[in-house]
């Protein structure tokens, strides 16, 4: 399959690096960081073999997805989060909600693994000033912050980079595009589109759940970033 590359100037030029500090970010162990991206591979590889998955993995590694915060100060917010998450997600969704015979394991692996694909190349770490209590010097200490340089939303984002290498069936699409429930900023809007959806598509259902026990409660202290 031909990969679409008119859309490359989006990814070449989002570029975020993460700012060396001598205030260290919390951050996972390498160790950690390292064992979250091999379960990752190890996933991806070993569910996910259609046509364009190699390119699109091979792509992942080009940009900062295995090294990037899921959050800015709420759920794994340290180097490597993202692709914690993902991998969390992943166990969630086929501990609870994999059943034999009327689930496909390439499609719990493509939308657990990929729903927050949109987080790759989005957030930045920076510095701000804040006040030693004890010392009452002021302080340069880390902190994630969004640089969203191509806004085409969340759910709907991770689909349109996926499909850039990819073809999704109907099902992955929709599960991936309304992971977010009702906080999507589209489902805060009214309509019944992600009822629809839902009702629909018991995949996109089940995707939502693991990602919510995931983040809230699979997750805690994940983070040490002060919620500021």
């Amino acid at each position: 399959m031909a990969i679409n590359t008119s859309y490359n100037w989006t990814i070449r030029y989002i570029t975020i690096k993460y700012e060396k500090s001598r205030h260290s970010i919390h951050r996972l162990r390498k160790g950690e960081v390292m064992g979250y991206k091999e379960d990752f591979i190890s996933i991806y590889q070993e569910h996910i073999s259609r046509e364009g998955s190699k390119e699109l993995l091979e792509w992942l590694q080009t940009t900062d997805f295995f090294t990037a915060p899921a959050s800015t100060k709420f759920h794994c917010a340290c180097t490597g989060g993202l692709v914690q998450h993902s991998v969390k997600v992943y166990q969630v969704m086929m501990e609870k909600h994999f059943e034999e015979g009327a689930d496909n394991p390439e499609s719990f692996a493509v939308c657990a693994l990929l729903h927050d694909l949109c987080k790759a190349q989005f957030y930045k770490c920076s510095t701000r000033n804040v006040k030693n209590e004890e010392t009452g010097q002021w302080e340069k200490q880390p902190y994630f912050s969004v640089e969203d340089m191509f806004p085409y939303g969340h759910g709907e984002k991770s689909v349109f980079l996926i499909e850039r290498f990819m073809r999704l069936k109907t099902s992955e699409a929709m599960a991936i595009r309304w992971h977010m429930g009702g906080f999507d900023d589209t489902a805060k809007s009214g309509g019944y589109a992600i009822s629809n959806a839902f009702d629909k598509y018991p995949i996109a259902v089940k995707l939502h759940l693991a990602d919510l026990e995931s983040t809230y409660l699979r997750e805690k202290g994940t983070s040490s970033v002060n919620r500021r």
